[in-house]
């Protein structure tokens, strides 16, 4: 048996409540991972997957504090080490790859900058040869034009580019310990394929460990040979992948591989019914902390704390084993209600092409021709329709989304909403009424909602902006905007940082119809979410169609929520339109190679 490089050992992390009692966020943890292998963490958003990652660098969230419990990596607690110690252990022998890679980057330097700061604290490499370095990092990770990309700042490069400049960035310094949160959310499939393809080829040939927290079962199984499920944060099922994913004994694993969209499937996956329960409110819970929720749930469930059993091929914390292992918990999806789209449209783009460069005025003069981002982009969006936009990073998606939205300004086409309001015209010289029809729901809530403010207020401001009620009407429209995105009316009160990912993403869609508009824009709002609440959004906005004709243009990576989802399909490569249709017919029979590339590299 080989020699633990990472011990965790009856874990604990939490905080001291009001009354002076411990809160645990994460509870009672135990793993190990020797050199070489590769663990995945799974599990709803706040469930203390981050929180265990992070701890394992050393490193808590301001209120948390390690209450129990050891780490311990090549025979050293992270927790315990100097300042200077601790520089030298992160990007070095331990690295993290962020989610969110436009946060980790620093927006005022330039990339090649913040790759030369690595290697220069972590690389035994001459600074004559640090060019050079980066430059096969970047080849590694499929960035395009790398030298290009060390001469722009975070902001000129697409979220796909910037994650990928993150993952080269931890790879700098040739860690025997690689900590991945979420590094693929943000990528296009055939990227996503890739970078995944390489991070298997660098723990094969450098025998480097990793830990990989993700809410994509898909991912997981791909690089992972071990897979720990969370809830709550608790471990209750620990086992192979194979033995995890074709015979899950919790009822929660269960719950989860039911909520997976998979393509062709045409069958609406099921999301686990209730909420995960809050951190202040687990220390109190006696009992299963899954009860709640639980299918199979008896009264002992509720009153006695299961204890973790290891059965033959894992380790389970259930008191209903038996039951759960004799019991198949997934359930089958359910129809998809169809909706008949309208005759009248509501959105018409023709000619659509983008440019990012502002030549100069001598340039003009001399009749220079901008290069375009997106070139001859048409198509139209029907009353109660959903039209989705696929394609790899930087295949123009988002720019038409915004263009749309009027963040960006076009250089060729037309762009008309309801045959009357002229959407070439960027967003600050629309008037309020065309304003209100076109809404925006980002990819990040975090950073499109205010922390600063109450959800109740956040939800007031569309209100107060675009309608004359009464303050009395107000609140009952907040309240029933809560009732209509599934959050408690109690939500109104808590700020941003008090919701979970999936709870946040729903006060964003609130905020959106609380202008009751007519188209609203969606930017990859599920690919940050587990599958239980990427499950529920994709139901949500199903209900939302039917019940108020909204018409949808839905950006995304995903192709098999694509295609659960929307009505037709666009798929764009470099800019262009390289085949477009109804989205079943496209994901069956795509007449396309490059729409063929990309059904291939879905896992």
């Amino acid at each position: 048996m080989s020699e633990s490089l990472l011990s965790i050992e009856n874990l604990t992390i939490g905080y001291p409540g009001s009354d002076g009692r411990e809160v645990p966020i994460v509870h009672d943890v135990n793993l190990t991972l020797a050199a070489g292998d590769t663990l995945g963490l799974v599990g709803e958003s706040g469930c203390g997957k981050s929180t265990l990652l992070l701890a394992i660098m050393g490193y808590y969230k301001t209120g948390l504090s390690r209450l129990n419990g050891s780490v311990t990596f090549q025979g050293e607690d992270p927790g315990e080490l100097a300042a200077h110690q601790l520089q030298l252990l992160r990007g070095g022998r331990m690295a993290l790859i962020p989610q969110n890679a436009g946060q980790a980057l620093t927006p005022t330097l330039r990339i090649e900058a913040q790759m030369f700061e690595a290697l220069s604290l972590h690389a035994n490499i001459a600074p004559a040869h640090w060019n050079a370095r980066c430059i096969e990092l970047f080849e590694r990770v499929r960035l395009p034009t790398p030298e290009q990309i060390l001469t722009r700042y975070p902001h000129e490069l697409s979220g796909g580019q910037q994650q990928r400049v993150a993952i080269a960035m931890a790879l700098a310094g040739e860690p025997d310990l690689l900590l991945l949160d979420e590094p693929t959310t943000g990528l296009d499939v055939t990227t996503q394929a890739h970078v995944l393809e390489l991070l298997q080829k660098i723990s094969a040939e450098s025998n480097t460990a990793m830990v990989y927290v993700s809410h994509d079962i898909g991912v997981i199984s791909t690089v992972c040979r071990q897979i720990a499920i969370m809830y709550a944060g608790e471990v209750v099922e620990k086992g192979s992948r194979e033995v995890l994913l074709e015979s899950p004994v919790h009822p929660y694993t269960q719950g989860l591989l039911a909520s997976i969209p998979h393509l062709h499937q045409q069958t609406l996956p099921q999301a686990i019914e209730g909420m995960l329960p809050q951190p202040g409110k687990r220390g109190s819970m006696a009992g299963c902390v899954y009860a709640e929720r639980c299918p199979l749930v008896e009264q002992h469930c509720r009153e006695m704390t299961p204890l973790t059993r290891q059965l033959l091929d894992r380790e389970v914390k259930c008191n209903l084993v038996e039951a759960a292992v004799s019991q198949d918990l997934i359930r089958p999806g359910l129809e998809i209600v169809t909706v008949e789209p309208g005759e009248n449209t509501v959105l018409e783009v023709e000619g659509l092409g983008v440019s990012y460069e502002r030549p100069s005025l001598f340039r003009k003069l001399r009749g220079h021709e901008p290069t375009l981002t997106t070139r001859d982009i048409s198509f139209r969006i029907r009353r109660g329709e959903i039209l989705g936009l696929v394609g790899e990073s930087g295949s123009g998606k988002s720019t038409i989304l915004k263009t749309v939205a009027g963040l960006q300004r076009p250089y060729q086409g037309r762009i008309t909403l309801l045959d009357e309001h002229d959407l070439a015209l960027p967003v600050e010289s629309r008037h309020r009424e065309c304003l209100r029809k076109v809404q925006l729901v980002f990819q990040n809530p975090d950073a499109s909602l205010n922390p600063r403010k109450t959800i109740e207020e956040i939800l007031r401001r569309p209100v107060e902006l675009y309608f004359d009620f009464e303050r009395g009407a107000i609140e009952d429209e907040v309240d029933a905007l809560l009732e209509r995105v599934n959050l408690p009316v109690s939500y109104r009160r808590r700020f941003p940082a008090q919701l979970s990912g999936g709870e946040k993403q729903r006060v964003a869609i609130a905020r959106a119809l609380a202008a009751k508009p007519d188209l609203i824009l969606c930017d990859e709002i599920t690919s940050a979410l587990d599958v239980s609440v990427q499950a529920s959004i994709i139901k949500l906005l199903l209900v939302l169609r039917s019940e108020s004709d909204l018409s949808l243009l839905f950006v995304s990576h995903d192709l098999a929520v694509v295609e659960t989802l929307c009505d037709e399909v666009i798929v764009l490569q470099k800019g262009e339109i390289r085949e477009a249709g109804a989205a079943a017919a496209v994901f069956r029979n795509p007449q396309h190679a490059y729409t063929r590339s990309l059904l291939d590299s879905v896992l």
